[in-house]
């Protein structure tokens, strides 16, 4: 069971899962030319996805949608109000409505959906779950809840965002005061330091890679980030707006004893 991060920033964001033959589309927030794009340098032929899940319905989650529904018939998996937002810009299409909180099955996909503190109508993290492998995903979170934690227990791979540094955010000078507020506020992003920590508690639980995502051009730095989680001792990469990342396994516990590895996901880039 894997996952690659196709691009992810404030200009776009989407994810592939693929396990056992299953393969799903996490967002849609990158072009439909760049997402078809992305998806080939991954190997992944877009015909070959069994679902599309929305975490929410902002733009840099959902943009591309609307085109590459045109050519692709796979269904869209998305909460009641986040399908209702988003169904008003699309054609028809096949929706696959859940509850948050709620369980479902995509081919060998087990999927658990957690709800997610963020200025969205609905959004949602997701866990995927394949035999004894398990990957999470928190896209936009303005923190970390106790449900969102205890859903992630027992991921051996995740995705989280780690939008902004404290330090770079304040020193900032592109953005007003009330989008600071707005980024920093309990609904808007996660810092650093609520990365690391959410990351922290989750590594005795059987966590043994991370990838950061959603960072901000401007008030953070992929070095930043992953300093921010170097006495951790775990495998850290971050991506990026560009270009896809490379696919990270979830494995479970092995004896050896823990991997360790800081990375930087540039140097993974497919060219």
């Amino acid at each position: 069971m894997r996952f690659a991060v196709l691009g992810s920033g404030s200009g776009g964001n989407s994810a592939v899962i693929d396990a056992d033959g299953t393969r799903l589309l996490v967002d849609a927030g990158l072009s439909a030319r760049q997402l078809v794009r992305r998806m080939k340098l991954v190997g992944i032929e877009p015909e070959s996805l069994d679902g599309i899940l929305l975490t929410h319905e902002h733009g840099d989650h959902v943009s591309g949608l609307r085109v590459l529904m045109k050519s692709l018939e796979v269904p869209v998996y998305a909460t009641p109000s986040t399908s209702h937002v988003v169904r008003e810009n699309l054609g028809p299409i096949s929706w696959k409505l859940f509850e948050s909180g709620s369980r479902f099955e995509i081919g060998a996909v087990g999927v658990e959906s957690f709800a997610v503190p963020h200025d969205a109508v609905e959004p949602v993290g997701f866990v995927f779950r394949c035999e004894d492998r398990a990957i999470g995903l928190v896209s936009d979170a303005g923190h970390v809840t106790r449900r969102v934690a205890d859903c992630l227990s027992g991921v051996q791979a995740l995705f989280v965002e780690a939008n902004y540094d404290d330090e770079l955010l304040e020193a900032d000078t592109r953005r007003p005061w009330s989008t600071k507020q707005r980024i920093a506020s309990r609904h808007g992003h996660l810092s650093n330091a609520q990365s690391a920590e959410l990351v922290a508690e989750l590594m005795p639980l059987g966590l043994k890679r991370v990838v950061l995502g959603h960072l901000s051009r401007d008030c953070n730095k992929p070095d930043v980030a992953i300093a921010a989680m170097s006495k951790l001792g775990i495998e850290v990469t971050c991506a990026c707006q560009d270009e896809p990342t490379t696919w990270h396994e979830a494995r479970p516990e092995v004896q050896g004893g823990p991997e360790v590895k800081i990375a930087f996901a540039e140097d993974e880039l497919f060219g």
